[in-house]
């Protein structure tokens, strides 16, 4: 009896697995190869080269990054900023899906495909902050400004190593949340000029 392939898919999710570690110099055949237990042969089954399995692993990250979040986001019950900041959860907090993203970011600076690629997807989750936060301001350059601030505490806070004396790190990311997203701790909204 002949022995089963390893699937593709997994292939692929090792390819990303490496590449979160690793980095993309750490995707190589062999060693994916290897952390499978398989031989070289069942990859080229599906792959014509390293390059078409770095393709599909961008795919697969774009796929479940940005189209999988907003689905789910589509179907979840709260009001449109709610659902940005659990697109942000999703994205961002998830140990997986954050380790690849800042892979994949590091990957760009090297290549202008994947530069190219991380433009489209940063793109279309700017465009998601975008809708949500004309529904608390009308300004469009305060606008594009808090979707810019929303993104780089999103991205950028996992590269930060101070220390907010007298207060945890998640403390101080949900004070800038409350800025970014108009809103304050007793649900105020600090844009509201009626507020005042």
């Amino acid at each position: 009896m002949g022995r089963l392939r390893t699937p593709r898919g997994t292939w692929v999710e090792e390819g990303l697995r490496a590449l979160a570690t690793g980095g993309v110099d750490a995707v190589r055949v062999e060693a994916l190869a290897k952390e499978l237990g398989v031989t070289r042969g069942g990859f080229y089954g599906y792959f014509a080269s390293r390059d078409a399995l770095l393709t599909e692993m961008l795919d697969a990250w774009e796929r479940e990054s940005v189209d999988d979040v907003l689905d789910r986001i589509e179907h979840e019950s709260g009001d449109v900023l709610d659902k940005v900041r659990l697109a942000g959860q999703l994205t961002f907090s998830s140990d997986r899906l954050l380790s690849i993203d800042l892979a994949v970011r590091d990957w760009a600076r090297r290549d202008q495909a994947v530069a190219d690629r991380l433009r489209r997807v940063d793109n279309r989750r700017m465009q998601l902050l975008r809708d949500a936060l004309s529904t608390v301001c009308t300004d469009p350059d305060e606008i594009e400004a808090r979707s810019l601030l929303a993104f780089c505490m999103a991205i950028g806070s996992h590269f930060l190593a101070a220390e907010h004396p007298g207060r945890t790190h998640a403390q101080v990311r949900a004070r800038a949340s409350e800025f970014v997203f108009g809103r304050s701790p007793g649900g105020v909204d600090p844009t509201d000029p009626s507020t005042s």
